[in-house]
């Protein structure tokens, strides 16, 4: 490609304050949510934290959130709550993930960078608190083989992403004027078609033949590849070290400052989670997709699920230089004020848990509380 390496690494994201529209999720999937609370078996003789009779987490049905959906699968934030009940709901969007921690209708969640960004500015920084990370990459372009053979084609070619302003979309911008192609971002003509398509239907649309490819988050690009597609690109090979942020965990001010030991016990359950997905790889992805098929009644097959699980990194690092530059790359696209993302981060219950653990403290970017 023709741009540098330092170049290409410039991603943009979108915040709500630019567009109605932006306040949608990475992932894009929709807007409802549902509880997914199971009866998991509580230890003899534990005790409820901060005497609180449930902690409400929140995620998505989505490979991204991989973290929690082991972790609700194998039981690992019900052990670290003791008698305190995990009770938990899945989203299919953003906007909902934030109204529903705005509403108090749940405590902690998994989320996209975008949604944590657009609801930490549109609430003047009073909301939430990002508090750890969870996944990194799991992001790619994935094109017709028969039309598009190289990053040259690609111009003039319909390119699906799933919602105007998403972070996918303005990645895609982005790196459409890396190559010095010219798209108007709010009507997406120009030099390539972009066109603005919920990853739910993307996969039919790839089959009718009204787009020629799409940037987009797994499964939905494994679910492309499983139709004919081929990866052109893979996202995390234009960030340094091949790492992005793409999920977060996400508290409500209100609930950190009340029930800090309760915020620990889930942040010490990540990190419990992680740990074991990176050491049992097969093992977390089938635990993985069990509860897929338990949130959304339909369990991914084999040639969806390796492919799209083996792109995504589970870290505890939240990676916030990089969100960070996503938030000035959107700056600089013209379709974000510059927000005040200071104080965005509170890092400092999960460096207490990964010390204790033995493990390498992880770094705010500057933009922690002070």
């Amino acid at each position: 490609m023709p741009a540098s390496r330092s170049s290409l690494a410039r991603r943009t994201l979108v915040a709500a304050t630019a567009l109605p529209l932006l306040t949608l999720a990475a992932c894009g999937y929709g807007s409802e949510s549902k509880d997914t609370s199971s009866e998991q078996k509580v230890a003899a003789g534990a005790e409820k934290i901060d005497g609180l009779d449930s902690v409400k987490i929140g995620y998505f049905g989505n490979l991204t959130h991989g973290t929690a959906l082991v972790g609700v699968q194998k039981g690992f934030f019900q052990k670290a709550l003791g008698a305190t009940k995990a009770s938990y709901s899945t989203f299919n969007a953003g906007p909902s993930e934030i109204e529903a921690l705005n509403a108090g209708s749940i405590d902690i969640g998994w989320i996209g960078p975008s949604p944590a960004i657009n609801g930490y500015t549109k609430s003047d920084g009073k909301s939430l608190r990002i508090i750890g990370g969870s996944a990194s990459g799991g992001v790619k372009l994935v094109v017709n083989p028969a039309k598009i053979k190289s990053v040259a084609d690609v111009k003039g070619k319909k390119i699906a992403t799933p919602q105007l302003g998403n972070t996918q979309d303005v990645a895609f911008l982005n790196w459409i004027a890396e190559q010095g192609w010219k798209v108007d971002a709010q009507s997406g003509k120009g030099d390539v078609s972009v066109v603005r398509t919920d990853n739910k239907v993307t996969p039919d649309a790839y089959k009718s033949g009204s787009i020629d490819g799409a940037w987009v988050p797994e499964p939905t690009a494994s679910k492309l590849v499983a139709e004919g597609a081929k990866v052109l690109l893979d996202e995390a090979s234009l960030w340094p070290d091949k790492k992005f942020v793409i999920t977060n965990i996400i508290v409500s001010q209100k609930f950190l400052t009340e029930h800090p030991k309760a915020v620990e016990a889930v942040l010490k359950a990540s990190v419990d989670t992680n740990k074991w997905i990176n050491a049992n790889p097969d093992a977390a992805k089938a635990a993985a997709n069990a509860q897929l098929k338990i949130d959304s009644g339909k369990a991914l097959p084999a040639n969806v699920l390796d492919p799209a699980w083996s792109s995504i990194q589970f870290t505890d690092d939240p990676l916030a230089a990089t969100l960070n530059t996503e938030a000035e790359h959107a700056v600089k696209a013209g379709l974000l004020s510059k927000p005040k993302l200071d104080g965005i981060y509170d890092l400092t219950l999960l460096n207490k848990v990964l010390k204790a653990e033995g493990a390498t403290e992880v770094a705010d970017a500057g933009l922690g509380v002070k």
